[in-house]
């Protein structure tokens, strides 16, 4: 299939589209490892004309009323709206996921760039009588700066437009790299803010095979002042190093391990609908994916072969054939990925209750898998498995279920299922997660905080708390 006539394929910087100094390279579609097309790769010298637009184009935005601001990002909104099917064939392209899911990715996406319109207006200042009542205390809050952002390949609009949003609403400029897989995404959302009327230097988006060399040169710029980032915790943890060194505000959305926790008084029903959505929403390939199933023993057997039948049922092909209920996973080297993630469980004592069959022929699939009597220690039960691979943990209680699902360093997501309101409440207050599912498989909303606790992140996107990452508040003591 060919992509969206129009579909941009070069840098863009100071609102021009240009070729990049480091010649270009090539995106491939995952459902047929061929090649879409060859896009401009950036080098030092793009970074360094991407910060000068974006410094220089920072006064007169963040001096632009909050109202103007926003109606960029509403007239953003309806264009995605308006052209919804060609962005999500795009993503399915470029991606691999099924064209059900690039769907709803573009809505959701989109819903970012509304609540931030209407968030940007509500950005307010504080004025209170200090406690000794010697003078007044007044604040306000200013855009942090030129922002950095980077985003991942598994949610190619969403996780644009979820900083995106915020960075304009607050008055800030930025340069996006976008994941090098998914480039185009990001490169037709940017055409869309042009057309909404982001003036010139505000969005800046360079895509690079050379990540490192980018982001380099980009933090060693004392005029980023922001760095917002969704990738694994591994990266995330090397980022925080260089973004030290000038102290730049920082952050981070990364890795995740999601318990999904089955009671025995679970609807079992509700919960089989809900592992569906949690596991396989984007072919397992998201950070809130249910990682590992912590059933309780009296439901487990029931549960796990509801489970099987219900993955077995998936039709696995290319995300932009309409029938495709699970895609291809993103390269060849996630494929490797699971497969010895499931190899090293299996090895510890799990058993296949289901595997699936991939399609014949190229492309970078991975059948849907289920494994039983997972040992808690083994791979799966670990380590982010980041596709359509579904571990079940037996546990005796919810006691049992918590310590197990709080046995890890990561806190993304969880999810936990019981018919009892009050007990769901309480384990969802005990589990160490930054977003929990209480008999709901799906938490991303673009009116909620989005983020993990411990080693899963720093700071809020998309609610209330989005805007304040992109802010910083001066103080004035005075007195009249």
């Amino acid at each position: 299939m060919a992509l969206p006539a129009g579909t941009p394929t070069q840098l863009f910087v100071n609102g021009d589209w240009t070729d990049g100094s480091n010649g270009t390279f090539d995106v491939l579609d995952p459902a047929t490892e061929e090649v879409l097309c060859a896009v401009a790769s950036a080098g030092a010298d793009d970074v360094e004309r991407a910060v000068d637009a974006a410094a220089t184009a920072l006064p007169d935005w963040a001096a632009t009323p909050p109202r103007e601001r926003a109606e960029v990002l509403r007239k953003a909104f309806d264009l995605m709206i308006e052209r919804k099917e060609d962005i999500a064939r795009l993503m399915s392209l470029e991606m691999g996921k099924s064209l059900l899911d690039s769907r709803g990715e573009v809505a959701y996406a989109a819903e970012f760039f509304r609540w931030f319109s209407e968030q940007g207006v509500r950005v307010g200042g504080e004025l209170r009588m200090a406690p000794s009542g010697a003078n007044r205390i007044l604040t306000f809050r200013k855009p942090v700066g030129v922002s950095l952002l980077l985003t991942p390949w598994n949610f190619p609009a969403a996780m644009a437009t979820r900083k995106i949003g915020p960075a304009l609403a607050a008055g800030c400029t930025f340069v996006l790299k976008p994941a090098q897989e998914t480039p185009l995404t990001a490169l037709t959302i940017a055409q869309i803010l042009a057309e909404a009327g982001a003036p010139a230097g505000v969005v800046n988006v360079l895509m690079t095979d050379n990540p490192s060399e980018l982001v380099d040169t980009a933090l060693g710029d004392e005029r980023v002042r922001k760095l917002s980032f969704t990738g694994s915790t591994g990266v995330g943890r090397s980022l925080l190093a260089k973004a030290s060194e000038h102290i730049v505000n920082s952050s981070m959305e990364l890795g995740g391990n999601a318990p999904f926790i089955v009671l025995a008084d679970a609807d079992l029903d509700a919960a089989i609908e809900g592992a569906m959505l949690a596991k396989m929403r984007n072919g397992g390939q998201a950070c809130t994916a249910a990682n590992r199933f912590l059933v309780a023993e009296s439901v487990a057997d029931d549960f796990a072969h509801r489970l099987a039948a219900k993955m077995g049922e998936l039709r696995v092909g290319p995300g932009t054939d309409e029938t495709t209920q699970l895609g291809p996973m993103i390269n060849k080297k996630a494929v490797e990925g699971i497969a010895d993630k499931v190899s090293r469980t299996l090895d510890a004592g799990a058993k296949a209750l289901l595997v699936g069959q991939r399609p014949e022929g190229k492309g970078f699939y991975y059948p849907p898998t289920v494994l039983v009597d997972v040992p808690r220690d083994s791979a799966a039960a670990t380590e982010e498995i980041f596709g359509p691979v579904a571990p079940i943990i037996t546990v005796r209680d919810e006691d049992d279920a918590l310590e197990v699902a709080n046995a890890s360093e990561l806190g993304l997501s969880g999810y936990v299922y019981t018919r009892d309101l009050g007990r769901g409440l309480r384990l969802c207050e005990r589990l160490e997660a930054g977003m929990v599912g209480l008999n709901r498989g799906l938490v991303s909303d673009p009116a909620a905080p989005f983020g993990g606790v411990k080693e899963s992140g720093l700071g809020r996107e998309g609610g209330f708390e989005g805007i304040e990452e992109y802010l910083e508040t001066t103080y004035v003591a005075t007195n009249w």
